[in-house]
């Protein structure tokens, strides 16, 4: 069994930068490809990215290339998500996820072998 929980999130204004933590409990965290997902009120889940067991690749929404970036360090059992350039659209609930598939496969599922409960981003103009 695998916990994982989010921190970093907080109200951030328009341009700024936030980096999100998502620690995972148990021996097997670099078994797992990590991702990160958001969702906004009235909104459906919209993938962010993802990275790849040994850190080696990554993959992101387009809406999010260029500004935020993804990494993990598995000896401490954490995937983060640096987050620059901030904009109001990007409010939203920021969840991490843990699956066995391929990193590039993440986006496209829509259950996933372990979830945080994620952490609340607001962007202030």
């Amino acid at each position: 069994q695998v916990q994982l929980v989010e921190s970093g999130g907080g109200l951030v204004q328009a341009g700024g930068s936030l980096r999100l933590s998502c620690t995972a409990s148990g021996r097997t965290f670099d078994s797992y490809a990590m991702g990160w997902f958001r969702q906004a009120p009235g909104k459906e889940r919209e993938f962010v990215a993802a990275i790849s067991r040994s850190a080696g690749s990554t993959h992101y929404a387009d809406s999010v290339k260029g500004r935020f970036t993804i990494s993990r360090d598995n000896a401490k059992n954490t995937v983060y998500l640096q987050m620059a350039s901030l904009q109001l659209e990007d409010t939203a609930v920021y969840y991490c996820v843990a699956d066995s598939a391929a990193y590039w496969r993440l986006g496209g599922k829509n259950e996933f072998a372990y979830r945080g409960q994620g952490t609340q981003v607001t962007v202030s103009s």
